[in-house]
Formats: structure tokens, C-alpha cells, sequence
């Protein structure tokens, strides 16, 4: 959310950056909060005024009553009592313009930055570079749940009798191995000086319309019937959620943390053959990295972070590529993101993994999270990265170390993980 100062007193740039978002329905957002605000602050001027004008002449009551001037100080009493209708009056109705206001607020995007290229959609997205080389094997590459089914680990026709569509089981070397991955990420996560936080899965709607924008919230969450709670799409949701109304020592900052959780996601429009197998799921497990920090430093966490994810994937013999998210593809509370995408050999194309993020403090606005340091209390910056989400980095994996006799190597970074195998032997039939 921005701050209704700089949208008072910078109205042009505002519309331009909603143009660039291709989102000119929301033009009309910057002079309804502009007007509104100016109703506020003439509401708050008047209750000022009458307030001043009570404490004033409230001192005269005393005076004339001693003086028997009981008409006169009835008079004044009748002023005063009109006057305090008139400030109820005027403070229920700046209740209701805050209100809308902030409702209004919550709809205008983040202001990107002067970096981000201008596009309307991912098909827009600019690629920035590539680490490792992609490869094709001389052999077919069976799509990842044929491969998973040669290890007999998944199961998606009871899960489907379970709990529906979207939904699987993963069992024996498979299972263990997307257990490894997420503990292999977490490990490399700590050693790089984050802390490790598993969070509530739910979180109140107050969260929910904090960290993420309305249009959002319906693709993505699920709500529990009855209840002010929500299933969390990302463990981001509920990591910064914790600091919802706060203020933070300057000296404790940042605040880096890596965290696990399941996220749950109605995933609402996936289609297309890549959406078949465990590409889009309703339910998945994810390493997540969260940072919270002064705005001069978000930059420079932000280059840290992706590289972060890059790096743990190069550590696992899969080559990636990085893409700048274009305006049109920026969610409204981000500034600026990069993807991360693994190289598919079966498909021999880049697949996104992951998605890393600066949102300033447009979080940190919604939320009420300051920070007080030496200067005053400001509006901190936050910032998120998948460092990894199975299952879709098993696709990767399995796809970029399948070997020709069925099996698949184990790089010597994840073996601790996965009792010292060296490769995953296929079931024999």
C-alpha cells in the first residue's frame, strides 16, 4: 500500500505506473483516495477546531455560574452540547471515510521499479542469464510421473478417492527423496546465516489482506467455513504475519529467516498439458526465505536471495536461468521479481521453481510494521524467495539425473540425506 501523501502529491506518476501495469480499470482509484483523503483531513481540521473551541469556552461555564449569570452559562453549555453532537457526528463519518479509504488503498499497485521492463504478461518476461549448461540425453525422458511410477512412489487414483483431484501420494525413494530436498534446503539455508521458523499454517484475514492483494486472495486461498482463518498459499503469508502491528528495535535488523510449511492453493484456471502430473497441485511443501530489512539494504538483499536459489539448484546438477518479471507479470505489492526456471529435458524448455521478490514496504504498510531507530520509526522493507518447492523440483531433478538403465544419481550434496545412496534403483516388476 502506498503512502496517500505520495499519491496526494505525486497523482501523474501514480496513473503512469498503472498504465505500464496495463491495469488502466484502476485510474480512477487515485482521485477517489485523493478525494477522499482531502474529506478526511477537512473532517479532522473541523473536529479540531470544535475540540479547541469546547476547551475554550467551557472555562466561561464556571466564571458565570460564580458571577449568578446562570442564562448566559446555559447558553454556553447549549453550545458546548451542540458542539459534542457535532464532533460524534463528524468522527463517525471519518470512520467511514477511513474505511474506504484504505479500501481504495489496498487496490492501487506498488509503484515498480525503474528497472523492471514494461510488458503486459510473463510472455513478456526478459531473460537475464543462465547457469549451467542445458542438456538433452540420447535416450526419451519419460514425463516425471512415469518416472516417479518406475520407483512405485506415487499414487494419484487414491488420493483422487481421498481427497479429489490435485491431490497425490508419495511413497517409498520418491517420498524420501522430497523429504531430503526440503531438508537439504533448510540446512543450506541456515549455513548462509538465515533462521529456521516453521509458522502457523492459518492465518486471520487481517494477514491475508496485508500481504497479498484482493484479486490474489481469490485465485489462490482457501477459506475455512466458520471461521476468520485461511489455509496459507506460501509460509511468506504468515512469516511476515508475525510481525503484523509491531515495532522492531533498529538493532535487531534484519530479520532473515528461512521457514517450512504445506501450502494449500485453489490454483484456479491452471490449464494446459504442463498443468497434468504434479505441476499444479492443491497441495505442496515449500523452503521459503523471508527477509525483513532497512529500505536502503532491500536491494542488495534481493540480488543475495535469488542467487541463493540458483545456487542451491546448481548444487544438484540442474541447470537454471533467471527471468525479470515484466509489469504486467508483477503482482501489485511487488516493486520488482525475478523467476527462476529449471531446465526440463524432456520438454527442452525452462520451467518456472521459483520466484523472488522485493515489495518495499508496501507489506509493511498494510500490516503496520515499524521499525525504531535512532532517526525515528519507519516503514521497513520486505522481501521473499522460494528456495525450493517440491514437487516441482523433483521434475527437475528427476528429469536432469535420469540415467539411460532407468535409475537416477544422487548428487553428493543431497546422499546425507538420503542415507548415503549414491542413485535410486527402479522397482523391479
Amino acid at each position: 500500500m502506498l503512502d496517500i501523501k505520495f499519491v496526494r502529491e505525486n497523482a501523474d506518476a501514480v496513473k503512469e505506473n498503472i498504465k505500464k501495469k496495463f491495469q488502466e480499470e484502476k485510474l480512477p482509484l487515485v482521485d477517489q483516495a485523493i478525494e477522499l483523503d482531502a474529506r478526511n483531513r477537512a473532517i479532522k481540521g473541523e473536529v479540531e477546531a470544535l475540540r479547541a473551541n469546547k476547551n475554550k469556552i467551557s472555562k466561561q461555564i464556571g466564571m458565570l455560574m460564580g458571577q449568578g449569570k446562570r442564562d448566559e452559562a446555559e447558553k454556553i453549555k447549549a453550545e458546548v452540547a451542540a458542539g459534542n453532537a457535532r464532533i460524534d457526528e463528524l468522527t463517525e463519518e471519518e470512520r467511514a471515510v477511513e474505511k474506504e479509504m484504505r479500501e481504495v488503498m489496498l487496490r492501487i499497485p506498488n509503484m515498480i521499479d525503474p528497472s523492471v521492463p514494461i510488458g503486459r504478461d510473463d510472455t513478456e518476461n526478459v531473460e537475464l542469464e543462465r547457469f549451467g549448461e542445458p542438456s538433452v540425453p540420447d535416450f526419451e525422458v519419460p514425463y516425471h510421473t512415469d518416472i516417479m511410477e518406475s520407483f512405485d512412489g506415487i499414487d494419484f487414483d487414491s488420493a483422487g478417492r481421498v481427497a479429489g483431484n490435485g491431490f497425490y501420494y508419495l511413497t517409498g525413494d520418491i517420498a524420501r527423496l522430497h523429504s531430503a530436498v526440503i531438508s537439504y534446503a533448510r540446512d543450506f539455508m541456515i549455513d548462509k546465516g538465515f533462521t529456521y521458523c516453521v509458522p502457523p499454517f492459518m492465518i486471520r484475514s487481517a494477514v491475508a489482506t496485508g500481504v497479498m492483494s484482493f484479486e490474489e486472495m481469490d485465485a489462490m486461498m482457501y477459506k475455512v467455513e466458520g471461521e476468520d482463518l485461511y489455509l496459507i498459499g506460501t509460509s511468506e503469508h504468515s512469516m511476515i504475519g508475525r510481525y503484523i502491528d509491531t515495532i522492531i528495535p533498529e538493532t535487531k535488523m534484519p530479520q532473515a529467516m528461512t521457514s517450512y510449511s504445506p501450502c494449500f492453493r485453489k490454483e484456479k484456471g491452471a490449464h494446459g498439458i504442463e498443468d497434468r502430473g504434479v505441476y499444479r497441485i492443491h497441495q505442496f511443501e515449500k523452503q521459503e526465505m523471508v527477509v525483513i530489512c532497512r529500505p536502503e539494504e532491500s536491494m542488495d538483499w534481493y540480488e543475495k536471495m535469488w542467487q541463493y536459489t540458483v545456487e542451491l539448484f546448481r548444487s544438484l546438477d540442474i541447470p537454471v536461468r533467471t527471468l525479470e518479471c515484466c509489469s504486467g507479470d508483477l503482482a501489485d505489492l511487488k516493486t520488482k521479481s525475478v523467476d527462476v526456471e529449471a531446465w526440463s529435458p524432456r520438454q527442452q524448455k525452462y520451467f518456472e521453481v521459483g520466484s523472488c521478490s522485493n515489495l518495499t514496504d508496501a507489506q509493511a504498510r498494510r500490516l503496520k510494521i515499524r521499525v525504531k531507530g535512532e532517526k525515528g520509526t519507519y516503514y521497513p522493507h520486505t522481501l521473499n524467495n522460494t528456495v525450493v518447492a517440491p514437487p516441482r523440483m523433483l521434475i527437475a531433478f528427476l528429469e536432469n539425473n535420469l540415467n539411460r538403465d532407468g535409475t537416477v544419481s544422487v548428487p553428493e550434496a543431497l546422499r546425507p540425506y538420503m542415507g548415503g545412496k549414491k542413485a535410486l534403483e527402479t522397482k523391479a516388476e
